[in-house]
């Protein structure tokens, strides 16, 4: 049995308009279970504080838990900013509310990296996964920066940070099949996904 960590805590970005897919991504079900709780259920055995940022509240008061505003709602860097700005620890780790298959031992591994940087994100080889990944504090003035800029993609931050990688070699021998990373942003990708369960 894993301790939960009380250092860092865990955030799920929930602002998205989900607009290719046509429906709540949050709540589409894999094999039976909505994605968020899914998502909820990793964290919650990873992490002791959650926090989940985005709009429309109501959507999640099942849950109990503390729902935020987006400060610069709209795009992802502004969930991630808005989630390190509320979180009382120094570390956050988000993901994106379109993750049906996430890994606890994927978060513990990415977690036990992050000495002496402002952020570790884990990289497929399509390139650097930024929406599942941990984040310090220190991140904050480049963030608001570039969001006060207009600049709301979030690989160009990371371009400014101190940031650890996950290389795909490593992540492949934590989840060999790839799973882990996956995100459902259409109906075609929520079809592959569910026929793979």
């Amino acid at each position: 049995m894993h301790k939960r960590l009380s250092d860092i805590t865990g955030v799920v970005l929930v602002g998205g308009k989900s607009r290719r897919m046509g429906q709540d991504k949050a709540f589409l079900a894999v094999e039976g279970v909505p994605v968020i709780e899914r998502i909820l259920s990793a964290l919650q055995g990873c992490f002791e504080h959650l926090l989940l940022v985005g709009d429309r509240p109501e959507r999640f008061a099942r849950y109990r838990l503390q729902v935020v505003p987006d400060s610069y709602p709209g795009s992802s860097l502004g969930g991630l900013y808005t989630g390190l700005q509320h979180a009382e620890t120094d570390l956050i780790f988000v993901s994106s509310c379109d993750i049906p298959f996430p890994d606890p031992e994927l978060i513990r591994l990415i977690c036990a990296t992050s000495a002496s940087c402002d952020a570790v994100v884990p990289a497929t080889a399509g390139g650097p996964e930024p929406l599942f990944a941990l984040y310090r504090k220190s991140c904050l003035p480049l963030m608001q920066a570039a969001l006060e800029a207009g600049q709301y993609r979030i690989n160009a931050v990371l371009g400014q940070l101190n940031v650890r990688t996950i290389a795909p070699e490593q992540l492949a021998k934590l989840d060999p099949g790839g799973r882990a990373l996956l995100n459902i942003n259409t109906p075609q990708e929520y079809a592959a996904c569910r026929l793979e369960t």
